[in-house]
């Protein structure tokens, strides 16, 4: 079965709430970046916040682009979804493990660390992408993206995120939750809410015993107190292709392009999202530097 996010509206128009199942998408990731199991749980839990969040901020159209940068091992994080669900990302270290933390969990916190930013990109076809950073608050990385919808979006939110990997690094499970508060809503029924979360199993030991999107949403909100809104398909899917790269090297000084054609006598450029690579010969180089000096 495919990766599918859930989007449905909760206690009459008091919460929004978005749950999704991740797992072969992160799965998918994890095969074409060789990650190690603190790394597959950060990439992993970015890529899921990136499916969330492009399904809450994006129409019909429009991509955006996160970038987690901080002082932990695995690096800048890079995660780029769409509205159409397609979501594909890399990371600057893939070979991170690290001693589990005080909570006997992966050490997600420990691979990004806590100093750096948060920035997400929305490209919603106008002139000038907007961005939006903010700090890192806690490098557990839903709290984070929590902190980025309540100041650059002005969405209070409550953010879950998980990636279980099993002990030869390959995923078991990836998924998680955003929950909205829309305007209106009752002080009443955002207290019961913090101790519904409070209490709430953890994402991977509900998706363990194979608990769906949807029945993530009843455990969280009760029966009856929700409306699912729309369902939507998730997948990782890289949208590179030779012509990009060339319009890339096109832009280059003529000098470099001098420089791979009589030393290196070609280029190969290398896709950071899915690993492919693309071949340049000669010919094709001399072509794209006559095309910069008509």
């Amino acid at each position: 079965m495919t990766d599918y996010l859930v989007k449905s509206l909760a206690f009459a128009g008091q919460l929004r709430i978005y749950a999704v199942d991740t797992t072969k998408t992160v799965q998918k990731a994890q095969q074409l970046h060789d990650t190690w199991s603190a790394a597959s749980a950060a990439l992993g839990r970015t890529l899921t916040a990136t499916a969330l969040l492009s399904q809450a901020l994006l129409k019909e159209s429009g991509r955006l682009t996160v970038k987690v940068l901080g002082d932990g091992p695995v690096g800048a994080l890079v995660v780029d979804g769409d509205a159409q669900g397609q979501l594909k990302g890399y990371l600057q270290h893939p070979h991170v493990h690290l001693p589990l933390n005080e909570k006997h969990k992966i050490d997600v916190k420990g691979a990004v660390g806590t100093h750096g930013f948060l920035a997400v990109t929305k490209d919603l076809g106008m002139k000038t992408p907007f961005t939006g950073q903010v700090p890192l608050v806690s490098g557990e990385l839903g709290e984070d993206f929590a902190y980025y919808l309540a100041k650059s979006e002005q969405i209070p939110s409550a953010v879950g995120l998980s990636v279980f990997v099993n002990e030869d690094n390959t995923v078991r499970t990836a998924g998680g939750f955003l929950i909205q508060v829309l305007p209106g809503a009752q002080d009443e029924l955002l207290a019961k809410l913090e101790q519904t979360l409070a209490t709430l199993p953890s994402i991977s030991e509900m998706m363990a015993t194979g608990m769906t999107p949807t029945e993530m949403i009843a455990k969280i909100c009760g029966a009856g107190n929700y409306q699912i809104l729309a369902k939507s398909e998730i997948k990782y899917q890289c949208d590179c292709s030779k012509e990009r790269f060339e319009k890339a090297l096109a832009a280059i000084a003529v000098s470099d392009l001098e420089t791979m054609i009589n030393e290196d006598h070609g280029a190969e450029a290398v896709c950071h999202f899915c690993g492919k690579k693309y071949i340049f010969t000669e010919a094709e180089l001399r072509q794209l530097r006559d095309g910069k000096n008509d």
